[in-house]
């Protein structure tokens, strides 16, 4: 397993390192402390065989969330986590939406993290907990719960909300847009043009509802799509 981690605080990185490491004794991590390095990182031969990339949303050298962009699209297959200072939950909106696989603020516990990136690696979608009680306005509502070790993603029951609100809870408008188009029968390669983003963040969101629909693959997911009226 190799892990990237993009962070330009030392301490942070040994952190993570020495919490990561208890994901197994062959582990392995690449360091980037700037968006040269992270750039080096992610054209390298090599970079395809990440297994995940953690990066933090600030760093020396980047303009915005342009190097989370570079990284989802240059790594397409690898998941992306956020780590960040920022608990802004419309930033947490945009960049879930953009293709990232979670965000984790660092204000988190090392148990919390470890949990979360657990959920991504096993094809799961880290939310933090303060952007679901957004979603629900404060009513309580909480699609996806703090993943303990050894959990998994779980859709959650019908019985409280229709489906559609349901999966308005569960999926960004980037991949609710993703879905309409996907229920018209459209390929990966018009999706990604239509909406103006690469073929491999539509892979992504894909996955994503794919796990909401509780399908197993595309054609599943379209005949459960075109029973939602209000997508």
């Amino acid at each position: 397993m190799r892990i990237l981690i993009a962070d330009d605080h030392r301490l942070i990185v040994e952190g993570v390192k020495l919490k990561l490491a208890e994901l197994g004794p062959d582990t392995e991590f690449v360091i980037a402390m700037d968006m040269a390095e992270l750039r080096e990182a992610i054209h390298a031969p090599n970079a395809s065989s990440l297994t995940l990339a953690l990066v933090d949303l600030a760093m020396p050298g980047v303009q915005g969330s342009e190097h989370l962009t570079e990284v989802v699209e240059q790594l397409p297959d690898v998941p992306v986590i956020v780590l960040s200072g920022s608990e802004d939950p419309g930033l947490m909106k945009d960049l879930l939406a953009m293709g990232v696989q979670g965000f984790i603020p660092k204000a988190y516990s090392p148990e919390v993290m470890l949990s979360a990136v657990r959920l991504v690696l096993s094809g799961g979608v880290y939310v933090p907990p303060l952007l679901l009680q957004e979603r629900g306005n404060g009513a309580g509502a909480a699609p996806m719960t703090m993943p303990s070790s050894t959990s998994s993603w779980q859709a959650p029951s019908a019985s409280q909300d229709s489906l559609e609100e349901r999966l308005r809870k569960l999926l960004t408008e980037r991949q609710i847009d993703v879905l309409r188009l996907l229920s018209q029968g459209k390929p990966n390669k018009l999706i990604a043009r239509d909406l103006g983003i690469s073929e491999g963040t539509v892979k992504i969101h894909l996955a994503a509802i794919f796990r909401a629909l509780n399908v197993r693959n595309r054609v599943e997911a379209v005949v459960a799509s075109r029973r939602i009226s209000g997508i």
